[in-house]
């Protein structure tokens, strides 16, 4: 009997294949003429994985380890990869507990409660998860009811997935499996192991790094480079965490819903203010410190967090006076040009430096500077402002994205900066196998803060997110070492409360856009957080910079 041929098209390009033949089949034909592995694959736009099989014509777009979603993919499933292959060389031991934190230098850091992380250790973690590569061991993926999922959690002593779906709506559960270990994981996995080449393993700390490669290069592991001030900012905020029992999603829904969030906002803010607070005396402890200099990556609530640094300042008896590098920018005419033709706001060559270490020197010697206002609707700079004179106890709170790149400030003492790097670092993860990325956490600010200030779409934020990335990569985080102090921005319980506002703005959003998938895995996400009102969010909140409401005039 015949098979039954569906039509595909790829490209200009329409093939012929039997019904039932898997994507990956297809993925495997068509591999060669690209460079990174493809990993998932766009059917009618919709994005599916691998293992799902051919029924009806259509067209295809293959989604390679290049591009974001792959790349997620990539590390997602490395992670089932690890963490099997740590209960294997456990021998499944009900004490073994893996925990994967946070982001370092292009690795995740990761903890095993139970077991001796050793170098000896991980070589036995390497070989058994480069065993299974080899072996090209399957991926299953099988779908079941929340109530199910819950039971078989209980019954793998995870307690943290047990909680999180305690407070699902969804009646089903996709659930992950290499050979006879099954997990939970959010977002789509590879079909087997065998995709899974590139990674290395370093002991750290108290734990270990697997170190990946990056969306740039998918098939390059970058020696591990690590950032030891942020690093301990990360691992403050998560002992932090761990102090107060909210170590993940469901822990925190258990606080919401069992005790009120009230006590709990007012620890974070409290905890916020006092690292403040601290920052500011170790400041007007040095009376040299004239420039008080703060950079960090989109959303990371610099406006907010320097006035109330200027606050605090001022309880120690200075004067502070804020200043925007933005006010430095060269003439519209003189901006550069990115390579796709566009104006890059986010290049240094944007700033006129020398400009700004004029007016600075000037400061600091006494004498009395007009500082320009830059008009960004003539896209000139304007002398409208008052003449400013340094005093004994002034000081100069400037805020700007390349703040702590050395060739801003080349020209000034160094005697006389103090330099702060700040950054939203989510202490919570969804749970201990799934970990809330950083940047998903600004992305979701920057979308209720653009919406509500600007008039930009969701949609049009979520498109602008990668360039956004890109500057930042570029221009802000191979600096952050620089800084003398780091900063957390990130609240416990801010995703509780920014739930309510981006919703709204995330469904509005086509079905058939090239945004979607974002869209769809962004709700997907929050639908994990029962939802907190922001009426108990203070008004010098740095949440408020996002949500309004504040006492700063945001």
């Amino acid at each position: 009997m015949a098979q039954e041929m569906v039509s595909v098209q790829i490209g200009e390009e329409i093939y012929q294949y039997e019904k039932g033949t898997t994507y990956r089949e297809i993925a495997l034909a068509h591999q060669q003429d690209y460079e990174n592995d493809i990993v998932l694959v766009f059917v009618n736009k919709k994005l599916q994985e691998l293992r799902k099989t051919l029924k009806t014509d259509c067209e295809m777009q293959f989604v390679t380890t290049g591009d974001q979603i792959g790349y997620a993919t990539y590390k997602r499933s490395m992670n089932l990869l690890l963490v099997k292959a740590i209960y294997d060389v456990c021998d499944h031991a009900p004490e073994t507990k893996v925990r994967i934190h946070f982001s370092v230098s292009d690795g995740l850091y990761c903890t095993v409660e139970g077991a001796m992380v050793n170098t000896e250790f991980l070589e036995k973690v390497k070989v058994r998860m480069q065993e299974m590569i080899r072996r090209d061991i399957p991926i299953n993926k099988r779908t079941v009811d929340t109530d199910d999922a819950v039971a078989l959690f209980r019954q793998y002593g995870m307690e943290d997935k047990e909680r999180l779906f305690a407070y699902r709506r969804v009646s089903k559960v996709n659930l992950y499996s290499i050979n006879e270990f099954e997990d939970y994981f959010y977002g789509y996995m590879v079909p087997s192991a065998g995709y899974l080449k590139w990674f290395e393993l370093y002991p750290y700390e108290a734990g270990f790094v697997i170190q990946m490669p990056t969306k740039q290069a998918p098939k390059v592991v970058r020696p591990f480079r690590p950032a030891e001030k942020l690093f301990h900012v990360q691992k403050e905020s998560v002992h932090w965490g761990d102090m107060q029992n909210i170590e993940t999603v469901g822990a925190l829904n258990d606080v919401i819903v069992k005790d009120g969030p009230g006590e709990m906002i007012l620890v974070q803010e409290a905890l916020q203010e006092k690292k403040i607070a601290d920052i500011a005396a170790q400041i007007a402890a040095d009376p040299k410190v004239k420039f008080i200099l703060i950079a960090g990556p989109s959303s990371s609530g610099k406006t907010t967090f320097s006035h109330r640094l200027s606050v605090q300042l001022k309880v120690n008896g200075m004067v502070p006076h804020p200043i925007s590098v933005d006010n430095f920018f060269v003439e519209r005419e003189d901006t550069p040009i990115d390579a796709d033709g566009k104006y890059d706001f986010e290049s240094l060559q944007t700033v006129d430096v020398k400009l700004f270490h004029d007016c600075m020197l000037r400061l600091l010697n006494g004498e009395e500077v007009v500082l320009p206002t830059f008009n960004f609707k003539t896209g000139h700079k304007e002398y409208i402002s008052k003449p400013k004179k340094m005093g004994v106890n002034d000081v100069l709170v400037i805020e700007g994205i390349h703040c702590l790149n050395p060739k801003m400030t080349a020209g000034l003492p160094d005697e006389n900066k103090f330099k702060i790097y700040i950054s939203a670092l989510t202490q919570l993860n969804i749970d201990e196998h799934n970990r809330i990325p950083t940047t998903d956490g600004r992305l979701i600010r920057r979308i209720v803060r653009d919406a509500r200030t600007r008039g930009t779409s969701a949609k049009n934020t979520i498109a602008m997110w990668q360039s956004v990335r890109r500057g930042e990569e570029n221009n802000i985080f191979p600096y952050q070492e620089e800084a003398d102090v780091m900063f957390n921005s990130s609240l416990i319980y801010e995703l509780a409360v920014l739930k309510e506002y981006v919703e709204p703005l995330l469904f509005g959003i086509e079905h058939d856009c090239p945004e979607y998938p974002e869209v769809k895995r962004l709700l997907k996400f929050l639908d994990y957080f029962v939802g907190i009102g922001s009426e108990r969010v203070p008004a010098n909140s740095l949440l408020r910079e996002f949500v309004g409401g504040g006492c700063f005039q945001l």
